[in-house]
Parts: C-alpha cells; structure tokens; sequence
C-alpha cells in the first residue's frame, strides 16, 4: 500500500516539517558522498546496540560518537528508496500533526519519537553488531499520532495489482492498523530485525508517538507559536482532491464539491480531482478560471452516469471558497 495523499487540509505551512525533509535529504548526501568511507560513517553515527553492550566495541568510539549516534541515526538512510519512502511517508502525516501542535512542540516531538525508537531497537537487539539508520521510527511516531488524532480521516492509496494502479479510500484507522499488525507480524517472522528493518523501532517510534502527543498537547503553547502561525497560514488548498459525487435517481448528472482558497480563487487555479463512483475511479484535471465566486458550479461535460436514451451526464462540481 502506498499513501498518496489524505483528506485533513493543514491550516499552516509546515515550515519544521519540510526542514526536517531538508536535513534528511542533505545528511543522506553527506553520507553518499563518503564513497568508500561510507561504511565506517555509518557505522560511527549509525546506532549499533553492541556499541553499548560490548565493552571491547565500545572503546573503539568516544563517549561524544556514544551519545551523537542516539539521535544522528534517525537521519541517515540505506539508498535512495529507503528514504524516498520515509520522506513521502512524512510529507503525508507530518503538516497536520505540526498543524495540531505547533511548530516548536512538534520539532521536539519529532526528536522524541525518534530519540525513544532508538532506544527501544536497542534494548530488543542489546547484542547486535547490525547498524540501524533510518527515520522509520520518528515517523512511526507522526503516524501513531495521526491516527488518535484524525482516525476517521480518509487516505488515498495506491494498490498495484499485478503492476495495474489501483487507487482506494482508506480511514486512517485501517490503513495505519493494517501497517501497525504488519510490523508486528514481521516482528515474529524476523527476530526484531531482518535485512536492515528494525521493526521493534517502529512498533516503539508508534507507541512513543501516541504517548507523547498526550502529554504535549497538555503543555500550553508559547507565544512564538502564534506568531510564526500568524505568517506560515496556507493560500492553496491540495492540488489532488478527493470528489465524492451524489446523484439523484432519473438524474445521469453527479454533483460533488471543490474546495480551493481565496488567492486560488482570484487569481485560478489547476487541480486534480479522484471521483470514486461505484467500482471505478477516475483522475480527472479541472481547471478554475481567475476571478471565480464561493458557490460557482463548474460543469465537467460527459462525466456523470450513463443516461438511460444514451450518452452520459455531466459531473457538476461546487466551488467553494475556504475561509
């Protein structure tokens, strides 16, 4: 399964988010860039249980490299589609769990799941000589905090088929239950690590995360807060929208609602559209002319239902203007 977007519109630019995508990206730079030095960076600031464990491993590194790999681990990665996947992962759930607490508590949030993913991955594996890098775990916790925060949300998800796209709607709840069993089925099919995947990290970076949103969000927030909000509010709405068309009996006409800001309303906009409709699902591109109003319809020709005298209806979509 593949998240492609959810239903939850962040309020605020996620400005700690994306600089967290931003110095995951440059540290997997840094660490490419190493060549044939790349092994023994990894292993200096990749977290290795048995650098804690081994009295004779441990005095290879300075109580400094000790401490640094706790927290360095989570922003290296194994190749280019190790962190692709986690970067795409935290630009999904990332903007609304900063949009709920702020960009200072949700940095230290960040640095916390992380931090305890580590941890947990080192007690379970106490005696392995296996680097771990990756920011699996931190963003386990995102995830575990997405999903008491918005289980009722909805996640467009690519399923390939047997290399056909298949696209569907899934609650958070299940798509982030049917991904929290599998970590713990692969638990037991791999002895806690398998191939480089740390799978207790994760089972703890989710755990730590649900934990940790509570008590943060029992924390008052500070006045920085509000005003670096009051300057990262959102003037576009997503570019990949969600329609989830109605139709009337005797009616082949489906209707639906779009949502786009003020600014995208003054001056237009492009978006794409998913219309589920029965058992298809279509991709649509619709085009917002400038200077449009709340409340505007704009009519899709030959996209509603098949007519019973032939031909098919129009999808009619309801502009509305956020606020």
């Amino acid at each position: 399964m593949i998240p492609l977007r959810d239903t939850i519109e962040s309020r605020n630019y996620p400005i700690v988010n994306t600089l967290l995508i931003g110095v995951n990206i440059l540290c997997f730079l840094i660490q490419i860039i190493q060549g044939s030095d790349e092994p023994l960076f990894i292993l200096t600031y990749g977290l290795v249980p048995a650098r804690y464990s081994v009295p004779e491993i441990a005095a290879h590194f300075t109580s400094g490299q000790q401490v640094v790999a706790l927290f360095s681990f989570m922003f290296l990665h194994g190749d280019f589609w190790h962190i692709l996947g986690n970067m795409w992962s935290l630009y999904i759930f990332g903007d609304n769990i900063e949009d709920r607490l702020g960009h200072l508590r949700y940095i230290f949030f960040y640095l916390l799941c992380g931090w305890t993913s580590g941890l947990v991955h080192l007690f379970m594996n106490w005696h392995s000589p296996m680097p771990t890098i990756g920011a699996s775990g931190a963003i386990a916790g995102v995830m575990g905090a997405y999903l008491l925060l918005y289980p009722r949300s909805r996640i467009l998800t690519l399923i390939p088929i047997f290399f056909i796209p298949y696209f569907i709607e899934l609650p958070a709840f299940i798509f982030l239950g049917i991904w929290f069993i599998f970590q713990f089925l692969s638990v037991a099919g791999s002895h806690g690590q398998s191939g480089g995947i740390a799978w207790w990290a994760h089972i703890g970076g989710f755990l730590a995360g649900m934990a940790f949103l509570k008590l943060l969000l029992k924390l008052p927030e500070l006045g920085m807060t509000n005003r670096i909000r009051s300057t990262t509010g959102k003037n576009k709405t997503h570019r990949l929208q969600v329609i989830r068309p109605v139709s009337t009996a005797g009616n082949p006409n489906l209707y639906g609602n779009i949502t786009i800001a003020p600014r995208e309303a003054r001056h237009g906009t492009r978006k794409l559209i998913n219309v589920p409709w029965g058992f298809k699902k279509r991709i649509l591109r619709v085009v917002v002319p400038p200077g449009i109003e709340n409340g505007t319809i704009l009519r899709l020709s030959g996209m509603g239902k098949e007519a019973e005298s032939g031909g098919r209806g129009d999808l009619l979509l309801k502009v509305l203007v956020s606020t």
